[in-house]
């Protein structure tokens, strides 16, 4: 598997005030595949995303309690 492992990514105390997750941070947290994220992100989505993405440019970030809440939620 390519990229960082979920553990790494989500260390506090590395990352101590890390509050917006990449759509490649958030599919390794929520186990999906970016691609998913990309698509259900898009603007013209059928299947919109269930957690409201930052837009920062062209930039997608998820906020890391938005997140928590919602597989909370599941």
């Amino acid at each position: 598997m390519n990229g960082p492992n979920p553990s790494h990514v989500l260390n506090k105390s590395e990352n101590p005030g890390k509050r917006l997750l990449s759509v490649e941070e958030t599919a390794i947290y929520l186990g999906l595949s970016p691609r998913t994220i990309y698509n259900a992100v898009a603007r013209k989505s059928k299947k919109p995303f269930p957690v409201k993405p930052k837009r920062i440019g062209k930039l997608v970030k998820f906020d890391i309690r938005d997140l928590e809440q919602y597989v909370e939620s599941l």
